[in-house]
């Protein structure tokens, strides 16, 4: 009975931690102009947007159970998008999709746990990972951002272009090698897609997102 114990511990520890699969609905938007704002379309395993000339993300807070993950994968396709633009300038940073992680020290998750993204990115100890979609930089490229300064990051997955992709992150990797200090506390996600500046369309999806 001990060797079948331990065989099946063994058995977990070589699968890993489980991925938490997230549901694709429930998500809030938030606009950044009062008449421009994408059409969102939420399900279980899967968001799809069309941007026409507009912009507006989704925001998702994450429950405490999630806030230690360190791993995230999912599955995103683009049918029409944005041309390639410098995302380092601000009002010309046209892209694809985004998927926005947002971190913060543990004692301030607990004070400010379910807030809003508007609310959160006042705190100077917030920390944002962007996973783009679009640009004219390459694949594994580490921008600036030009509306958080040193509190975010943009991580090129996908230079502008189409197709469907799977991709897999490793969070705490990329938040050191981003902002040089060890990951804080997993507290959301958001969703964006960005077409205002080119007046260009943009038709996506994202799917099968989950962590762990």
């Amino acid at each position: 009975m001990r060797l079948a114990k331990t065989a099946f511990y063994l058995w977990l520890a070589l699968l890993g931690a489980p991925a938490w699969p997230m549901a694709l609905e429930g998500w809030t938007e938030q606009r950044f102009a009062l008449f421009s704002s994408n059409v969102w379309q939420q399900s279980p395993n899967q968001i799809s947007v069309q941007s026409n000339g507009t912009v507006s993300l989704l925001w998702k807070a994450l429950p405490p159970e999630l806030w230690e993950v360190t791993q995230a994968e999912w599955r995103w396709s683009v049918s029409v998008g944005v041309p390639a633009t410098d995302l380092t300038q601000k009002g010309g940073d046209d892209r694809n999709m985004a998927l926005y992680f947002v971190f913060m020290p543990s004692a301030q998750a607990n004070a400010y746990q379910g807030a809003s993204l508007t609310k959160l990115l006042r705190i100077p100890e917030v920390r944002v990972l962007m996973y783009v979609w679009g640009g004219d930089a390459e694949r594994g490229a580490v921008l600036p951002s030009p509306y958080l300064g040193t509190r975010g990051r943009t991580l090129i997955r996908r230079s502008a272009g189409l197709g469907d992709f799977a991709e897999t992150v490793d969070l705490a990797s990329d938040y050191s090698r981003a902002f040089g200090s060890k990951k804080t506390t997993l507290v959301g996600l958001a969703l964006s897609a960005d077409s205002d500046d080119s007046r260009a369309q943009i038709r996506a999806q994202l799917s099968d997102l989950r962590l762990n």
